[in-house]
Order: structure tokens, then sequence, then C-alpha cells
């Protein structure tokens, strides 16, 4: 029997990279998964991915930056399995280049996207997660992805250092919320240090295109040296730690910030 046997989850961001991994992984521990992204219910990739997943995984397109959709996502999972006791807030985009050069409209977009998404999603669901929780040991989760920018500077990344701090406090805020009110929802942040996704090898791709590097692989290779475990992660090494917040193993586990970057941070 799974960690999640008989809970509910939903994933934005969940048809590539981190979410996709994790999505894989509570469906295997036993959970139903309702996977959020942009791309039409009836693509390709959501056809893949939702096929691969099996009879546990469902699709709903949906943008996190409207209220309409986040409305449609808490409706459709009340009608449909009555239940909601894992949030992962994953969706996320990011910007790189000086600050002197960012225009607001880029500033926004990133705010929208990455800071927007995760307040949207957790006001839309906690009035169905606080119902949930009650029934299960430990209670509902939320997971919100942040990232190690969320905990430290870096060059020329400042719009996405603030959207991912934004993330992680925003996390803490809840959490003592929820935790006062006696409500049975835990929050949590997730903080990855560079993965191997979609979103890091475009990102790369754009450092190259400013000639940073030559080819994305020396970037990687440059990642790999700073970092003490000397390799990047796999999408899937994310995934354990996300299980280990939506589960009871993490019962007393509330308003954390879990680093899981290979020793990035601790240096």
């Amino acid at each position: 029997m799974g960690k999640l046997e008989g809970r509910v989850a939903l994933v934005t961001g969940g048809l590539r990279g981190i979410g996709l991994a994790i999505a894989t992984r509570f469906v295997a521990e036993g959970a139903q998964v309702l996977i959020a992204d942009l791309d039409a219910a009836g693509s390709e990739a959501v056809g893949e991915t939702v096929a691969a997943l099996g009879e546990r995984a469902a699709y709903i397109s949906a943008n996190v930056t409207d209220e309409a959709s986040w409305q449609g996502i808490a409706d459709h999972m009340r009608d449909t399995y009555g239940a909601a006791h894992i949030l992962v807030n994953n969706a996320g985009i990011d910007l790189t280049g000086p600050v002197e050069t960012l225009s607001l409209e880029a500033w926004r977009r990133i705010m929208a996207v990455n800071v927007d998404g995760v307040f949207l999603g957790t006001r839309a669901l906690v009035p169905l997660m606080a119902q949930s929780g009650a029934g299960v040991a430990g209670g509902a989760s939320i997971i919100n992805i942040s990232s190690i920018m969320g905990l430290v500077g870096y060059s020329e990344v400042s719009a996405y250092n603030a959207s991912k701090g934004a993330v992680r406090l925003f996390t803490k805020g809840i959490a003592i919320e929820f935790a006062t009110k006696r409500m049975p929802i835990r929050a949590n942040s997730l903080h990855p240090g560079f993965v191997k996704t979609p979103l890091l090898n475009a990102g790369f791709q754009r450092w190259v295109d400013k000639g940073f590097a030559q080819k994305p692989e020396d970037l990687v290779a440059a990642m790999e040296a700073a970092t003490p475990i000397r390799r990047l992660a796999e999408p899937s090494e994310l995934a354990g730690p996300a299980l280990f917040l939506a589960s009871a193993d993490a019962s007393y586990v509330t308003g954390a910030e879990l680093v899981v970057d290979g020793g990035w941070t601790a240096q």
C-alpha cells in the first residue's frame, strides 16, 4: 500500500520536468493525480502523459494566473473526486538579465506566474483541502516549489530571486495561519537547486545567445563544478522530498523549507 493511497493531488505545471516527476511518484504511491498545465486537453503531450501514468492520472488545462481557471479546478476536484488532499504549486517561469534592462511587463509576468499562481491556487483550494485534511493522517499538504534562488541572490536573476523569495515567505505565512486556526493543512516550500529540466535548458540557451558561453554544455559543466555533489539533479530526485512533505511522514512539518540542491547553499 502506497504512502498516498486514497488521496487526491493536484500538480500544476505537471506535464514536464519536476512537476511530471512528482506526479509520476504520487501515482506510484497510490494517489489520484490531477495534472494542470497550459497545453490543450487534446494535445499529444497530454495524451502521452496520461496514458503513461495510467488510470490514476487525469489532466485539466488551466492558466495559474487566472482566477477563473482556479475556480474551474476547484469545482472539478469537488465534483469529480470530492476531495483535495495535496496541492503542489509547481508551475513557474524564469527571467534573467541586468535589472536595468528588465521591462515592467516581464517583471509582472514572472510575478503573475510564480507568485500570483501560488496565491490563487492556495485560496481556491483551501476550503476543500480543510475538509479533506480532516479525514487523513497528517492532514492535507500544500507544497510550494520555490528554489535555492528564493534563499540566496544570484547575478542577473533578481526578478526570479524576488518571485521565489515571495513563495518562501508566503508559505510560512499560510502555515502559521492554518496552524493557528487549527485547520488540518500543512504548508511547506521545496527548494531545488539546478535540475535537468526543459526550463533550465531554455535558460542556458538564452545565456549562450547572450554570449556568456559557446554552448549549453559549457554552462552545465560550470554548474556541476560549482555544486558540491558535482552534478545536476534529475527531476526524480525532487519527487522523493515532495512525497515526504505530502505524506503522513511529515505530519509535524509545516512552515519549513526543504532544500534539495546538492550542497549548493551549504557553501
